[in-house]
């Protein structure tokens, strides 16, 4: 091992370390290369170089000459010396030219000895000696400055003899420091099982809930991919079904156009021929000679009645030259419905609705029919006081079934009496509603009605205080009806279920068939002045109000 003088020499004076790749200068001093640069650098400002040993000036930045001789010295005395990583923290106290090692420390000289110092050191009791510790006061009683040998079970501290056998510990339990530690170290490892177990129990949920948040992660990315491609899809139906109907209005005011040109070219002739036999007359009332008069040739067609009037020459508005608003509502309401019924056949949720609601109908229906009718009531129900005396209501209020026993109903100014009529409890006033019906019955009207309605004298089919949905048995025709107006309906009905939808505000009543895809039947458009309450007739069978509305 070198000596310290040896390895005072070898140190730099700038950083005043052992050198590190040493150079040497003119003046014949040597210095780190680095800790010599970085001088060198900061004198670059001022264009005077100096030797930060001598002092001795150079003209212009000396070159820096690396000194072999004093690079091997430095060596050769690093390795004779300990690896800094087999030295610990605490090294012997006694060692004061070099760090070395301590293996023990003692408690009563409070100080750390290598090996050699430990040979020499004293072998009496008192001079305890312990594992190298830098804080060795720690170790000794704060009060009689003895070593700590016991531990008081009452007070759970370490204490010296004399705070056992004189001090505020006299009397208590005490332990020997290395069986209480046994103690504490047996229940730690007690512990320590518990928090093992604990811990994996914890990894173990930390895992699963990573998985579920992968899952859940790939499943919210494949739903909202689905539902991006999906509404792709609703905006090129819905832009396909606006070229639709744009192309059938502009066909019929094309079709209009035509028609109306006609007309008024074969009125423009008739307004030209009128005209001639209107100077004529004027010509014969001005001419003094009455045999000329009544010798005219032409007098007998002028004096012609249809040739002086007709219908076809009052220039009245003919309704078949006006936009096919109906057909045209029609067309979109069943565009709009085929649209949603596709968005209902590809939902996830498809077939579980129908679990729920019992097939068409219900919530699932009410997605099939794209939100129009987003709101009603929380039920429909029939309302006894208006149902006739021959109709009998089920107990759930859901059913009106026709029999040929009277009831034995009170006789009150809201009920139908003898007519096979009743309504809901609840009125509409605003909103968009809808309900369903099953109909088990060969004659029947379904629809909405005005409350004002007569009981006595009028059936929902032949007012303008209803709008119905009919099907009678004669012809098996359906139809829908309102003020006492009977429009056939062209379709083939094949389902027993419809659906009556409600927009208050928009001024339309819409009559569906529940069938697969839901199909448009007809809406009427009206300005509702009162509220709407849901009406049933039934000649035969029952109907049935199906699901609650939404």
């Amino acid at each position: 091992m070198a000596s310290a003088d040896v390895r005072d020499e070898l140190l730099c004076s700038i950083c005043l370390t052992i050198y590190t790749d040493p150079v040497i200068l003119r003046c014949g001093h040597n210095f780190c290369r680095d800790c010599i640069g970085q001088v060198l650098n900061t004198q670059d400002e001022s264009g005077v170089y100096s030797c930060p040993e001598c002092r001795e000036e150079f003209p212009e930045r000396p070159v820096l000459q690396r000194n072999i001789t004093l690079r091997n010295i430095v060596e050769r005395v690093l390795s004779t010396e300990p690896h800094q990583e087999e030295i610990t923290g605490i090294c012997c106290t006694y060692c004061i030219h070099s760090p070395v090692p301590a293996v023990k420390s003692c408690l009563l000289c409070e100080a750390s000895l290598c090996d050699n110092h430990l040979r020499v050191h004293s072998k009496s009791s008192e001079h305890v000696l312990t594992d190298p510790s830098t804080n060795l006061e720690k170790r000794k009683c704060s009060v009689h400055k003895e070593v700590l040998k016991y531990y008081c079970t009452k007070d759970a501290l370490c204490i010296c003899v004399s705070c056992s056998l004189a001090g505020e510990h006299r009397g208590h339990r005490v332990e020997m420091l290395d069986e209480a530690s046994e103690k504490k170290k047996k229940k730690l490892r007690n512990v320590l099982q518990k928090l093992i177990t604990k811990r994996k129990k914890t990894e173990k949920r930390v895992q699963s809930l990573k998985e579920h948040w992968k899952k859940t992660q790939e499943k919210e990315s494949g739903e909202a991919k689905r539902v991006t491609a999906l509404f792709i899809d609703i905006r090129r139906r819905l832009d396909d079904l606006e070229k639709k109907v744009l192309s059938e209005i502009s066909r019929q005011e094309e079709q209009r156009s035509l028609s109306l040109s006609d007309v008024i070219q074969k009125l423009e002739i008739k307004k030209a021929k009128l005209s001639m036999k209107m100077r004529h007359i004027e010509e014969l009332c001005n001419m003094t000679d009455p045999l000329t008069v009544l010798q005219d040739p032409d007098t007998g067609d002028l004096c012609d009645p249809e040739e002086g009037g007709g219908d076809e020459d009052t220039g009245g508005h003919d309704k078949t030259h006006d936009v096919d608003v109906d057909g045209i509502t029609g067309m979109l309401h069943a565009g709009l419905s085929d649209i949603m019924t596709y968005v209902q056949t590809i939902s996830p949720a498809k077939s579980k609705k129908k679990n729920r609601t019992g097939g068409v109908g219900g919530d699932v229906t009410a997605a099939g029919e794209g939100g129009i009718y987003g709101q009603g009531p929380a039920d429909i129900l029939l309302d006894v006081n208006t149902a006739g005396n021959n109709i009998r209501i089920s107990d759930d209020l859901k059913t009106a079934t026709r029999i040929d026993i009277r009831q034995k109903y009170p006789y009150i100014a809201e009920r139908f009496q003898d007519h096979l009529q009743v309504l809901s409890i609840r009125g509409f006033t605003s909103g968009r509603h809808y309900w369903d019906v099953e109909i088990v019955s060969t004659r029947w009207s379904v629809g909405m009605c005005y409350p004002s309605i007569n009981r006595y004298q009028s059936y929902i089919v032949q007012n303008n205080k209803s709008w119905c949905l009919s099907r009678w048995a004669i012809h098996i025709q359906y139809s829908v009806r309102h003020d006492s107006k009977v429009i056939p309906l062209p379709h083939q009905i094949s389902s027993n279920r419809f659906r009556i939808c409600l927009d208050y505000e928009a001024r339309q009543l819409s009559f569906y068939e529940l069938c697969d895809p839901i199909r448009h039947l007809h809406t009427f458009t009206s300005t509702f002045t009162e509220p709407l309450h849901a009406a049933l007739n039934v000649c035969d069978g029952s109907i049935k109000i199906l699901g609650r509305g939404l």
